[in-house]
């Protein structure tokens, strides 16, 4: 076993390899970025060498510096984690040349697998069944247009050497190919640095169920089952569980084999990925018919790990570091075992009802339910940031992992919504509550599962508010209340109970909610008691208000509803945390903001910080609302900015390859 390793990542990632070597005693040095000089993998690892600026190719990806840091911490292996460069062949060359061992597959093993092209050449030859398209090398726009043509639409364009989403679109008909294939190429230049794209048939009603491999230098290769990953937005995973869903022994030993044949064919080492896109010709409720094809091996470990480690009690990246130090595979195939049902969540700084925009800013509040790190339990978070940290646009904009276990896939269910429930981040947005949303649709629920299913879902997933203004008016006050009684003292003329020699005393608030002005009015009773009104007329709603703190919430009773809210208020906005779901609703102040109102029309600012990449216009012309005017890219995606309105280009303020911050202002737009 290694003395030392150097993990050459960041993120939750970073923490988990330094987690599971320091459990074995190795030493860890970590390396970061200017942006990530005070992150949490850079306090859990032994050491730390700093490599460079903010952008990853500025440090994560320079593999030269991280070689360098590994020969003068005198460490013996790096860990690549996933993404960056753990799918490189030169840097696992460059490390092998420096005499550090490359915890990952050969170089020969990434090349071979790495470029979706060739990879599906080396599987049509070994005789694993691939999706009709087309693979070559020539990389012609107009001949990948008569190659779609060809194949017939709906057609996938996929970047060769791609992954996550990222350099990927669906074309539905021939005259958006050529718009769809610059940008595929453009994301992919940027992300991969290799613009070559495959095309492939369009699956319907596809499954994206995944293999994990292992191998070892002895020449031994092990498959630990499937994950189903079909839910999935923009072509990003959203959620995933192992084992799949309706999986029958029978097929699950033919992909598992198929799986093994294709490691072996590279001569595989260390933890892999065979992806596979299922179809179900026979519908959801006949999985027995379902056909598999090969997509694509990812050379590394998976994003998604951690479900697999949960059913079969074993830690991936213990094997890992074992395998890379020349010991065999710690277990054969027929020791391996599922138990149970395990669900990962990725939750991610993102709007999810603004076409998943990702989101920057601090985590003013994070909030974890109770749960183990790195390790097997019901509930169990892997994550590499803490309480204060920030949210950059350099990077992925993956928060945390919560996975969850259970004995059958129904308590894992409900484990996994109650987990999410408890877990309360504020300071950006984030995709939690959607999340909930998403695991409790009918689809989910009864496992009728494919790519589609949050598009098809769309109807209950988006624009949701599951708390309403009763009970969100309710907890502001009474977190408002129990903020005063904390203030009180000894002085009984500092009391703030409502308490009046005679007469009752009434209380007024005004709130914003959901954009909407709502007012309510608290009278003390005699006694002590208290009764809220929210709204006005026939829509108002009155009831005792009763509450008590409890835990790191309020024990709130109103209106016939009995709920354990927690509020937390940043600045004049309360945001409250229910089993029911979350929301946010604004105390206002009239006085303090009298003449604030402003008009925004004919300005056009930048969602996020981020590069500008180009101008679909120019100044003189004429834009209908809704039309395409620039891209952006942040956070390794690229994002349209379209017309509020109809009307006229009066100037571009930024040139592409500018970098600008959020809310900038692009171009000036007149209306029509």
């Amino acid at each position: 076993m290694f003395k030392k390793i150097l993990i050459a990542n960041r993120g939750e990632i970073a923490c988990r390899v330094a987690a599971t070597a320091r459990r074995l005693g190795v030493k860890t040095v970590a390396v970061y970025s200017d942006a990530d000089a005070n992150a949490k993998h850079v306090a859990v690892c032994d050491e730390a060498v700093h490599i460079g600026g903010s952008a990853p190719k500025d440090s994560y990806l320079r593999w030269e510096r991280i070689i360098e840091a590994a020969q003068a911490t005198g460490a013996q292996a790096i860990h690549p984690g996933y993404g960056f460069l753990s799918e490189n062949e030169d840097f696992a060359q460059a490390c092998a040349a420096a005499g550090l061992v490359f915890i990952g597959p050969p170089a020969s093993a990434i090349k071979d697998m790495g470029l979706k092209a060739e990879s599906k050449q080396l599987m049509e030859k070994a005789g694993v069944p691939l999706v009709p398209g087309y693979h070559g090398a020539d990389q012609d726009p107009a001949l990948l247009q008569r190659e779609a043509d060809r194949i017939g639409y709906p057609v996938l364009i996929k970047a060769s050497a791609g992954g996550g989403g990222k350099g990927m679109r669906a074309v539905d008909k021939s005259e958006d190919f050529a718009a769809a294939l610059e940008s595929c190429k453009r994301e992919a230049i940027n992300s991969f640095g290799d613009d070559a794209v495959l095309v492939e048939k369009y699956v319907q009603r596809p499954r994206h169920i995944e293999i994990q491999v292992f191998g070892d230098t002895h020449g031994d290769v092990v498959y630990l089952f499937e994950r189903d990953c079909s839910v999935q937005r923009r072509h990003q995973k959203v959620l995933e569980e192992a084992p799949a869903p309706g999986m029958t022994p029978e097929l699950r030993a033919q992909m598992g084999e198929a799986a093994v044949a294709a490691a072996k064919a590279v001569n595989y080492v260390g933890a892999g990925t065979v992806e596979f896109i299922v179809e179900q010709p026979g519908g959801y409720e006949r999985p027995d018919q379902m056909k598999f094809y090969f997509m694509e091996m990812n050379t590394r470990l998976q994003v998604e790990h951690p479900v697999t480690e949960a059913i079969t009690g074993l830690d991936l990246v213990e094997w890992q570091l074992r395998v890379a130090s020349g010991e065999p595979l710690p277990l054969k195939q027929e020791d391996l075992r599922i138990t149970g049902h395990a669900i990962e969540a990725r939750i991610c700084a993102e709007n999810p009802d603004n076409n998943f925009l990702p989101a920057t800013g601090a985590l003013n509040v994070y909030a974890l339910p109770e749960c183990v790190t790195f390790e097997r339990g019901a509930v169990r978070v892997d994550s590499g940031v803490r309480q204060g940290d920030a949210i950059s646009p350099f990077y992925d904009s993956m928060v945390a992992k919560l996975i969850v276990h259970g004995d059958t896939r129904e308590q894992a269910l409900a484990r996994l919504d109650e987990a999410l429930a408890q877990t309360h981040i504020v300071g950006l947005a984030t995709n939690v509550q959607f999340l909930r949303r998403v695991a409790r649709t009918e689809s989910f629920a009864k496992a009728q599962l494919d790519t589609a299913l949050i598009p098809r879902e769309e109807g209950v997933l988006f624009k949701q508010e599951s708390v309403g203004l009763p009970l969100a008016a309710a907890a502001a006050v009474a977190q408002t209340l129990l903020h005063e009684r904390a203030s009180e003292g000894a002085d009984p003329f500092s009391r703030r109970d409502g308490w009046r020699s005679h007469g009752l005393v009434e209380r007024r608030f005004e709130f914003d909610f959901g954009g909407v002005h709502a007012k309510a009015s608290l009278a003390y009773l005699h006694g002590g008691a208290l009764r809220l009104t929210v709204g006005e007329g026939a829509e108002a709603v009155t009831g005792p208000l009763v509450f008590a703190h409890a835990g790191r919430g309020i024990d709130l009773q109103y209106a016939g509803q009995r709920t354990l809210a927690a509020v937390y208020a940043q600045g004049e906005t309360d945001h409250v945390f229910t089993p029911q779901g979350a929301t946010q609703i604004v105390a206002i102040d009239l006085l303090a903001h009298a003449g604030e109102d402003q008009d925004e029309g004919g300005r056009l600012t930048a969602p996020m910080p981020g590069k500008v990449v180009s101008f679909a216009v120019q100044a003189g012309d004429k834009v209908s609302k809704g039309q395409a005017l620039a891209v952006m890219e942040a956070m390794k995606m690229e994002h349209t900015i379209a017309a509020p309105l109809d009307g006229v280009v009066a100037e571009l303020l930024y040139a592409p390859g500018d970098q600008v911050a959020e809310g900038a202002e692009l171009l000036k737009l007149t209306a029509a």
